[in-house]
């Protein structure tokens, strides 16, 4: 892997971002219909997202493995607890308790850009160890080569 492809894969991230960005300011002025569809999308797109991502794990290592599966049960649990919270709301009409949904919906959404903040400085950190590597193992083949 080179810095090049970790720069198409920032860039790719950004661009997610932009997109995500848009799409919650837009959510916010849609009718129930349309957030209801906007949420099934985006549920779909994650777990495309999550297969895909799964795919090209299962090359790889142990310990990747094992992180992968962590990540991928916690993605379908989170999809399986917003399906659950919107179908509760349907069938609620008191406006406290909607508004005590609405808070917790808030601070699990919180919670998810801060994992998500988290996940970015873990991924620049991975980046960075695999830039080092790969200059380490570059320089002992050099080494090597002028022997």
């Amino acid at each position: 892997m080179t810095h090049t492809s970790f720069d198409e894969q920032l860039d790719a991230l950004q661009q997610r971002v932009t997109a995500t960005k848009s799409a919650v300011h837009a959510a916010a002025s849609e009718s129930e219909a349309q957030l209801t569809a906007r949420i099934q999308k985006a549920q779909a797109d994650l777990s495309q997202s999550l297969d895909s991502a799964r795919n090209e794990v299962s090359a790889a290592g142990t310990s990747a493995k094992a992180k992968w599966t962590q990540v991928r049960a916690d993605a379908s649990s989170k999809m399986t607890d917003v399906k659950a919270n919107i179908e509760k709301r349907n069938r609620k009409t008191d406006a406290k308790v909607a508004a005590s949904d609405a808070e917790w919906a808030e601070a699990d959404a919180s919670e998810a850009l801060d994992f998500a903040d988290w996940a970015v400085g873990n991924a620049q950190l991975a980046m960075l160890d695999a830039i080092h590597a790969r200059d380490y193992a570059d320089a002992l083949a050099k080494a090597a080569a002028n022997q």
